[in-house]
């Protein structure tokens, strides 16, 4: 499937990574930002570009109701909580994500949302507490204290709501630590674990998130399906249980880790979505890879 799709937040880090993806798939991207980056500029085949403010629910609605996508890519939100009052990350986030969701669902737009692996509540949480088992899958419950955390949770609903009363698919991908070839912040060294963050040493490459929103779009899903995308191993080079038990002294009841397995499991997007990580720490940390160009590749 291709046609037009809608990429809110496409100017963002990881937004352009999921632009350049689905306009090399063949799709007709509009990258949907709070600005526009000017006329001047020589657009790339199959990029165009819109400004609106999606927490404004006219904006949204205007925007799907002018170009009648195909699909919708919701991407835009504050990423770093940390930086922002509480109020204003979970108002901005969550307005964004009904006002997007429902101007899709209008469209009869399939859509794919940007969630988190703090969906579940252990980054931000003051606690750190262990996860009641390992892995991690999609059905682990959801605990946040924290207003990311929570305006995560409250966008997949939305979504589950679209779904519902639209009839359209909508596909929740939840990244944990999001890489950058040549730029792999999260690594550790073996002898310093710092601090866990609450993602147990995980990670994702960018090219591997960007691929899991192209599969996703190009599914046959039904209603909403939410899928954790992470790699098949931890950035630390030992063994998850090992590391995990040495950090918080204990593990969980039910742990069924193999070595350096992911904390988190991506079992259900291999069986669904036909996807698999292709980049891993080991090479992806010191690849030169540019930033791609969407305004004149």
């Amino acid at each position: 499937m291709t046609g037009t799709v809608l990429v809110t937040g496409g100017l963002g880090r990881s937004g352009r990574w999921i632009c350049d993806c689905l306009a090399d798939a063949g799709w007709d991207v509009v990258c949907v930002d709070v600005d526009h980056p000017g006329f001047e500029v020589d657009q790339r085949p199959n990029v165009d570009f819109r400004a609106a403010d999606l927490t404004d629910r006219g904006q949204a609605l205007d925007l799907a109701a002018e170009l009648d996508p195909d699909a919708v890519v919701h991407w835009a939100a504050i990423p770093v909580p940390l930086r922002h009052p509480d109020g204003q990350v979970f108002e901005t986030n969550v307005e964004a994500a009904y006002n997007t969701l429902t101007a899709a669902g209008r469209a009869g737009a399939d859509v794919v949302l940007a969630s988190s692996e703090s969906y579940y509540g252990f980054p931000f949480s003051e606690g750190q507490d262990l996860p009641d088992y390992l892995p991690i899958d999609e059905d682990h419950p959801a605990r946040p204290e924290d207003p990311y955390g929570l305006s995560k949770v409250t966008s997949e609903e939305i979504g589950k709501a679209i779904a519902r009363k639209h009839g359209v698919s909508v596909a929740a991908i939840r990244p944990t630590w999001i890489q950058y070839p040549g730029e792999y912040t999260a690594l550790l060294s073996q002898d310093d674990l710092g601090p866990a963050d609450g993602n147990f040493w995980s990670y994702v490459d960018v090219r591997d998130v960007a691929d899991m929103v192209r599969l996703a779009l190009e599914s046959s899903l039904d209603g909403f399906e939410a899928f954790l995308c992470v790699a098949d191993e931890n950035v630390l080079g030992r063994p998850t249980a090992e590391v995990i038990e040495e950090y918080y002294g204990t593990l969980p009841e039910k742990c069924d880790l193999d070595g350096e397995a992911c904390a988190f499991t991506n079992e259900k997007a291999k069986a669904v979505l036909g996807w698999h990580p292709r980049h891993t720490w080991r090479d992806a940390k010191d690849e030169h890879v540019p930033d791609p160009d969407l305004y004149g590749a």
